[in-house]
């Protein structure tokens, strides 16, 4: 009589798990390869072919060629009032910033979700538009403040006032953006507690509010200085492009270019490009060393 052992489900032979189909299989690995890809060309096709460009231009007939144009006269006359408004500018935004930021991440009242709405507003709309408004608002002829400025004589268009009222605008929310998202995230124990131990509302901010955005306040630093140096289209409007007087480095560029001074225009554009690189590696220093704090801060860092 013939027996038979039994066998364990161990020594069953294993049943194959059917296959996807060769589509759905491969479908997910080019589209993982296809995105970067895909990216990288349309940023090097839109932002680093243009730049190279510039760069390949402003260099074309040699290093004394380029020297002498950034040492021209009127393009340094461009930079040092770009730099001046600049100056201006992000001082200005930066106090701003850090009370509407203060304000709106720390206290309830009427208007809140408005004044983040004007704070927004730069986004939104158009530097061209900033600098009609401007027009329609300060011009001594047919503005809404006709008669204030008529009375006061303080001239805002076509002169430096009105070139730093218009930067301030178009770069007025990357401070406050930057700071509010972080200071909601922070809470305000520590603050209260200084408040209960005595500290007044300054040595508040000064000792605790200040330093646990401090990296915020630097990246929006970097963003509202980069934001203010290349402004372009609001300036234009209101400063009447007088060489020499309202001509800040971008107009300059603009400028030079539609007189055929292309060795100038692309001197001065490679300027502005190097300010823009500078800006972007700070913004990356920024950025890890804020990721650094945080995982610092972090119970298992």
């Amino acid at each position: 009589m013939t027996t038979f052992a039994p066998v364990s489900l161990d020594q069953a032979p294993a049943l194959e798990a059917p296959r996807a189909p060769l589509h759905r299989r491969i479908g997910p690995q080019l589209l993982s390869v296809l995105i970067p890809v895909v990216a990288c060309l349309y940023v090097g096709v839109i932002i680093l072919l243009p730049a190279l460009n510039v760069v390949i231009q402003a260099f074309a007939k040699g290093w004394g060629p380029f020297v002498e144009s950034v040492s021209n006269e009127d393009l340094l006359s461009a930079l040092r009032l770009t730099a001046f408004v600049t100056s201006i500018a992000v001082p200005a935004n930066v106090i701003f910033g850090l009370a509407a930021a203060t304000a709106i991440a720390r206290k309830e009242f009427r208007g809140k979700a408005l004044l983040l709405s004007i704070i927004d507003l730069p986004f939104s709309i158009s530097p061209v538009v900033v600098g009609l408004m401007l027009v329609l608002l300060f011009s001594p002829t047919h503005g809404l403040l006709e008669s204030l400025v008529n009375s006061t004589g303080f001239k805002v268009l076509f002169s430096v006032p009105g070139m730093v009222l218009a930067t301030i605008i178009v770069s007025m929310p990357f401070m406050a953006r930057e700071v509010i998202p972080l200071l909601e995230e922070e809470g305000w124990e520590q603050e209260e507690a200084a408040k209960t131990l005595g500290a007044s509302d300054w040595q508040v901010f000064h000792k605790v509010t200040l330093p646990s955005v401090r990296w915020a306040v630097l990246y929006g630093l970097i963003l509202t200085t980069a934001r203010s140096l290349g402004e372009f289209g609001a300036v234009a409007v209101v400063s009447g492009n007088i060489v020499g007087q309202t001509q800040t480095l971008p107009l300059f560029v603009e400028d030079a270019y539609k007189q055929y001074k292309t060795e100038l225009a692309y001197g001065a554009a490679l300027l502005l490009a190097g300010m823009a690189i500078v800006s972007l590696l700070l913004k990356f220093f920024v950025e890890r060393l804020l990721e650094q704090d945080k995982r610092a801060a972090r119970p298992d860092g």
